[in-house]
């Protein structure tokens, strides 16, 4: 059984930092494509970003670049997002996605629950 299993949301402060976790199981993790995306409230999914298999190519959306820290350890089977200089609109749910390529996917493939990060002025 599949399973994503995220982490590390909270409540963090304009401008802060935070990092979320998933940890993938039922799958051979180093073989796929992963990204993160998110869901605000009202509003559809939006990719964030987005890491090759090995871990050497990394996509952000234009709303995150240069903020976001996209990684990867295969070996211990877990998927990152180091969130710097948090803004409002930053507030969301945000899940990790096994998907069909890296940058901008078109298909989602597995999907976790996610976890809420809300960011307050």
């Amino acid at each position: 059984e599949v399973q994503l299993v995220e982490s590390g949301g909270g409540l963090v402060q304009s401008g802060g930092s935070l990092r979320l976790s998933c940890a993938a199981s039922g799958f051979i993790f180093g073989s796929y494509d992963m990204s993160w995306v998110r869901q605000a409230p009202g509003k559809g999914p939006e990719w964030v970003s987005g890491i090759n298999s090995d871990g050497g190519s990394t996509y952000y959306a234009d709303s995150v670049k240069d903020r976001f820290t996209i990684s990867r350890d295969n070996a211990k089977n877990t998927l990152y997002l180091q969130m710097t200089s948090a803004k409002s609109e930053d507030t969301a749910v945000y899940s990790c996605v096994v998907v069909n390529r890296a940058s901008h996917p078109t298909r989602y493939i597995y999907r976790g629950q996610g976890t809420q990060v809300t960011v307050s002025s």
